[in-house]
């Protein structure tokens, strides 16, 4: 699959950050914090977008894959995310490698300073994820085990930080967005909805550090009205 993107840049220090984003940005894509998970809502082509997006974070391991969706409208039959006491909170989306060591709370700075980027069409291989059955989830709550997600909160965006494996195999479970969902109200009528959940750490932890919720909640919504 093609992926069209915008790759920007800015300075950070002596550094410079390399950013890049979907081109057009996911519409059909809605991520909020309502104090106890993280929930996300994708459509079709929502879904499509995650995946690639995810996928390519996989292999990007120098840069921030960034989803600037907080502003998008939720799906019909989900409150909208105002940010009062108690209400949901909308939320932009970071994917990024462990090994760039980015400082969170230095992202508002970074995302101010964005140049205005380049378009690049880049390719999202149907390979870059294994198959489902040849993941060992059974590691997953092994002590040793290190390839987990990470879950972290700065300037209204959620970043998901983690190592190749680790976006490569929770890659495996993303994918059912794309291949089973849009048929899974034939397949199971009676079933209220089709979901994925993305665990940071062990999955015994409800919260990740600083408070942040260890659970993002991703739910299918075929019939997206707003």
């Amino acid at each position: 699959m093609e992926q069209r993107v915008r790759v920007h840049r800015a300075r950070l220090g002596g550094d410079e950050v390399r950013v890049i984003r979907a081109a057009p940005s996911p519409a059909r894509l809605v991520l909020r914090e309502d104090r106890h998970r993280l929930s996300m809502y994708a459509d079709r082509a929502g879904a499509e977008q995650l995946v690639a997006l995810w996928s390519l974070a996989a292999r990007s391991a120098r840069s921030l894959v960034h989803l600037p969706i907080r502003a998008n409208p939720a799906p019909d039959g989900v409150d909208g995310g105002g940010g009062g006491e108690g209400e949901p909170v909308s939320l932009d989306l970071v994917l990024l490698h462990h090994s760039l060591r980015f400082p969170t709370a230095s992202w508002k700075q970074v995302r101010a300073r964005l140049d205005a980027g380049r378009p690049q069409t880049t390719g999202t291989p149907d390979g870059d994820f294994p198959d489902r059955d040849a993941v060992r989830y059974e590691r997953w709550h092994h002590r040793s085990y290190r390839d987990h997600l990470a879950f972290d909160i700065a300037a209204h965006t959620l970043f998901v930080v983690g190592s190749p494996t680790a976006f490569r195999e929770r890659g495996a479970l993303l994918r059912d967005l794309v291949d089973e969902a849009p048929s899974f109200p034939y397949t199971h009528p009676n079933a209220r909805h089709f979901c994925v959940e993305l665990g940071a750490g062990s999955w015994s932890r409800p919260r990740n550090r600083r408070g942040v919720p260890a659970s993002l909640h991703i739910q299918y919504a075929a019939d997206w009205r707003l």
